[in-house]
């Protein structure tokens, strides 16, 4: 019998993290990478910088509005494309387009306790100029790997940043 809504009614409390993407935005016409400047009330790594990304939520897997069934599961088909996407534009206005390519991925515990799942990616910018999202952001940066050592980043981002530019350089 399928799901009728989503519920943590039996999930089992060891198995529960937030999952969170974040993706490294390359310009190809300069082969440069997007980090944004995160605000100083943010609760994790708050003016640190960092790449554009958020949280999978509910609100994301309508259970009326499946990509398709598989059986009696709700499939919800590019859920990590579609929520970068939609990062991408709320946190910087812009667009990504193309493929996704796996960077890397690690799990860690926010200060206020939260088990958190991050998977990062890369991909192409398709448009759009830096419009940061009001009350989240500072500043940003286009760099490439030299620039991104003189910001001070959340750890990893500097390397992804120089991954990302090695993977489109090509």
């Amino acid at each position: 019998m399928p799901a009728e809504k989503i519920s943590l009614d039996n999930a089992k409390p060891d198995k529960l993290f937030y999952f969170v993407a974040n993706v490294v935005i390359y310009r190809e016409e300069d082969g440069r990478c997007l980090i944004l400047k995160r605000s100083a009330s943010e609760k994790v790594h708050p003016g640190k910088y960092c790449v554009p990304g958020g949280k999978l939520e509910w609100a994301n897997l309508d259970i009326a509005n499946p990509t398709r069934m598989n059986g009696d599961v709700f499939d919800f088909e590019n859920a990590i494309e579609d929520l970068l996407k939609r990062e991408a534009m709320e946190e910087a206005g812009v667009r990504i387009g193309g493929r996704l390519i796996y960077i890397n991925s690690v799990a860690f515990v926010r200060p206020d306790g939260i088990p958190v799942v991050l998977v990062k990616f890369a991909a192409k910018h398709e448009s759009g100029e830096v419009k940061l999202e009001a009350g989240a952001f500072t500043d940003y940066a286009w760099v490439n790997a030299l620039e991104a050592e003189s910001y001070d980043c959340i750890l990893g981002v500097r390397e992804e940043v120089r991954k990302t530019i090695e993977l489109f350089a090509d």
